[in-house]
């Protein structure tokens, strides 16, 4: 049986007490989508309750320390008016372990399971009622799944688009690198927050049991089988 991994980048606008000053007099920036991605933590649970794994997710806003990014890419302009060395210990109390606890749970699950499936989950303010499912280069299972998975969605007469190929932040390429293709699938789920904010063009909840149900139902039309080919879809 394959395995689930559901993440969640920028879960919070929450800023811990530590670095509450360089944000004061800023707290409506903090709370807007800059600091953080509107009901992306909230289909992410739901997705790790659907499929009884535990959710990965940020624990600070995203204007404290960008998890997906490297070297100055990581900070905001509030960030980086605290000094290097507050900031190496930002990396270390939020960066590193959030991405060292991603590669153990694919690791171990890799032990224990022929393949993993990991969906990091996005909400975007710049589309209106758009669905994307990105994959990256060569992703040989992640392929199978997201064309599956936009098939289901497109059936339910949703806006929705399968993007393969994608140029990866350094986060998802690190992961895609170190794992192998034909057992680790890797899709970045990006959901306008039109349907969360505005309950448009669907409301929320309608939104969230369809993407919870449909990817469920695609998991049941994938079989194990012997071989350098894992598994089969069928997307119909």
């Amino acid at each position: 049986m394959i395995a689930y991994l559901f993440s969640c980048d920028h879960a919070t606008c929450a800023v811990p007490e530590p670095y509450r000053d360089i944000f004061r007099g800023s707290e409506e920036v903090v709370s807007s989508k800059e600091g953080w991605e509107p009901g992306a933590l909230n289909l992410a649970q739901g997705f790790a309750m659907k499929f009884s794994t535990p959710l990965v997710h940020a624990g600070a806003t995203q204007l404290l320390i960008h998890l997906e990014q490297e070297g100055e890419a990581r900070w905001s302009p509030f960030s980086l008016k605290l000094p290097e060395s507050m900031r190496a210990k930002v990396v270390d109390r939020y960066q590193r372990p959030y991405r060292l606890v991603l590669n153990q749970r694919i690791a171990e699950d890799l032990r224990r399971h022929p393949a993993v499936l990991h969906v990091m989950v996005h909400t975007d303010p710049a589309t209106d009622g758009l669905i994307v499912l990105e994959t990256p280069p060569g992703a040989v299972l992640a392929e199978k799944y997201a064309a599956a998975w936009c098939t289901r969605l497109a059936a339910e007469n949703l806006d929705v688009r399968h993007v393969s190929h994608v140029s990866l932040n350094p986060m998802a390429a690190s992961l895609a690198e170190s794992f192998p293709t034909d057992r680790y699938a890797q899709i970045r789920l990006s959901v306008s927050q039109t349907y969360f904010l505005e309950g448009r063009p669907l409301r929320w909840d309608t939104l969230k049991k369809l993407l919870l149900e449909s990817l469920a139902s695609v998991a049941k039309d994938v079989s194990v089988i012997s071989g350098p080919e894992l598994f089969s879809i069928d997307p119909s």
